[in-house]
């Protein structure tokens, strides 16, 4: 008789089904999470209308409705919503947002004279022009056609005037505070050493430089006071005269004047500034570069670092390593390196890399810095160098196990027919086990990147700072400077999200800064796919 188990239903079919369902469920979770970060990242550029809110307690409130929510303590069947507005003009308002209950919007108008600025410092503005005083004296109102494309003008020029003072400030004039430096740790150590015919020659050294910086300086006034006259007469909301220079101007727009096609180039234009230029208003405004460049730079030099260790360690463990308690112990230890936590890495990191090894290179070839230069170290502190080689002992594990199944996975025929034909172990390793596996070892390298771009903890740790004043890679000898300190977008995410004085300001800038993180991350992993999958077109018979 057929027990009642039998059935038409293959077994294991609900499992089939439940799996099936967790796949769904996760990657609904992720493609939800990429579309939060990309929608609420890609808005922070674009200018939507700015309404005028007349409130039935008699204020009137200019700004840019930044969220709406339902108010706290509301009844679940009868929601009351409150609208979040960012009003600007922080020194005068005391904070950049406002909430006001929605009931209590009387009315909202869009008028057209209602004007936005970005501001170099305190955050941006929203005001009703009244006249732009232009540096050659001359006074244009708000009701002449002109005003808007003159406000434009004086607003280039200011920027001018402002990238020219921050390029003598800070690239030349930190140029020669760099030499100045350098050469008064020489003077100190000639003096020390007693050397007659160095000392005079290191002072009139420092003369030079002296007579360059109080140039420079002058320059820097004169730029600035060539652009220090043109303003612009405004109100704010309550009517308050607000009189604004243009120098602290960085970009100006009309909201309720623009079409599609006018904040589509607004929007290009803070994308361009997102991603060229440099942070400003505590890495609340402005841009990324210094971060992106940090990041990509350590994420390449880690992946340099980590390849070859890697590589090394699983051609050893795979190929040459005797089976017995030691290997079995060692692959052990991999493994569990893969998942001690990243903050570990980082106080190994400091403790080793940073304080012992750093300072050993600092007493075999920077002793000079170090004696006459107030103990200043230069691989003794955090830098650039320490984070990748950290970031590298991380993903170590990650390298290894992917380059000792990428080569178990290389037919056993190739690897015999190469030792048939008189080849030795090495040269069989070299020349048929690597390019079959490096499909395989690309792949390894493509995880580490992904891990060790976006980790921070231990960063913190070894290098990573919340404004860096010089990039590691510049035009000055050796141009890669391994001892400096950097900017990193995954510590930028965090110091925002928790260190920023002003959250309200903060959150558009981390949902952008964690959209751009994922896409630089993206990117190399789809540079480093593409590679493989050239590798791999070249060994299609092959088995990966």
């Amino acid at each position: 008789m057929a027990s009642s188990s039998d059935s038409n239903t293959p077994r294991g079919e609900a499992w089939v089904w439940f799996t099936g369902l967790g796949l769904i469920i996760g990657l609904g979770m992720v493609i939800g999470l990429l579309s939060l970060v990309f929608v609420n990242g890609v808005t922070v550029f674009w200018a939507p209308p700015v309404p005028v809110a007349q409130i039935d307690d008699g204020r009137t409130v200019i700004g840019q409705l930044a969220q709406r929510r339902i108010r706290a303590g509301s009844l679940a069947n009868a929601p009351q919503y409150e609208r979040q507005y960012q009003v600007g003009l922080r020194e005068l308002n005391g904070n950049s947002y406002l909430w006001v209950d929605e009931a209590k919007v009387k009315a909202e108008t869009f008028p057209a004279d209602v004007l936005g600025l970005e501001r170099v410092e305190h955050g941006p503005a929203f005001v009703r022009p009244q006249a732009l005083r232009k540096s050659d004296g001359k006074v244009i109102p708000i009701t002449d056609p002109a005003f808007e494309s003159a406000l434009q003008a004086e607003v280039s020029a200011a920027v001018v005037v402002r990238e020219k003072f921050e390029e003598i400030t800070r690239h030349r004039i930190g140029e020669v505070n760099r030499e100045m430096d350098e050469a008064r740790v020489a003077l100190r150590r000639a003096e020390d050493l007693k050397l007659a015919d160095e000392i005079p020659v290191r002072r009139r050294q420092i003369d030079g430089l002296e007579e360059r910086f109080v140039i420079l300086k002058a320059e820097a006034q004169k730029v600035v006071n060539s652009g220090a006259v043109a303003t612009l007469d405004s109100k704010d909301a309550a009517g308050r005269a607000v009189v604004i220079p243009l120098t602290q101007i960085v970009r100006a727009w009309f909201p309720n004047r623009l079409d599609t096609w006018g904040r589509t180039q607004l929007f290009a234009s803070r994308l361009g500034e997102f991603i060229f230029h440099e942070p400003r208003e505590a890495n609340t405004e402005g841009g990324l570069m210094p971060a992106i460049f940090g990041t990509l730079v350590m994420t390449v030099f880690m992946s340099l670092l980590v390849t070859p260790f890697g590589v090394i360690t699983a051609i050893y463990l795979r190929e040459y390593a005797q089976n017995g308690p030691i290997l079995r112990i060692v692959r052990i230890s991999v493994n569990n390196l893969a998942g001690v936590p990243s903050i570990v890495f980082g106080v190994f990191g400091l403790g080793f890399f940073v304080y012992v090894l750093g300072g050993s290179i600092d007493q075999l070839f920077f002793s000079d810095q170090l004696k006459y230069n107030n103990n200043t170290p230069v691989f003794g502190t955090g830098g650039l160098l320490w984070c990748s080689l950290t970031l590298a002992l991380m993903t170590l594990p990650v390298v290894i196990v992917a380059t000792e199944e990428a080569l178990s996975a290389v037919p056993r025929g190739m690897r015999e027919a190469s030792l048939a034909s008189g080849a030795s172990k090495w040269q069989t390793i070299r020349d048929i086990l690597l390019p079959a596996s490096a499909p395989g070892i690309l792949t390894g390298v493509i995880l580490a990147m992904a891990r060790g771009a976006g980790e921070v903890a231990p960063l913190m740790l070894v290098g990573v700072v919340k404004l860096a004043p010089t990039l590691p890679f510049d035009t000055v000898a050796p141009f890669l400077h391994m001892d400096r300190k950097f900017m990193h977008l995954g510590f930028h995410v965090y110091d925002l999200g928790f260190q920023s004085p002003d959250s309200d300001a903060a959150r558009p800038m981390v949902f952008a800064t964690t959209l751009l993180l994922i896409a630089l991350v993206v990117t190399l992993n789809i540079g480093a796919i593409w590679i493989r999958n050239r590798l791999r077109a070249r060994f299609k018979g092959a088995a990966f």
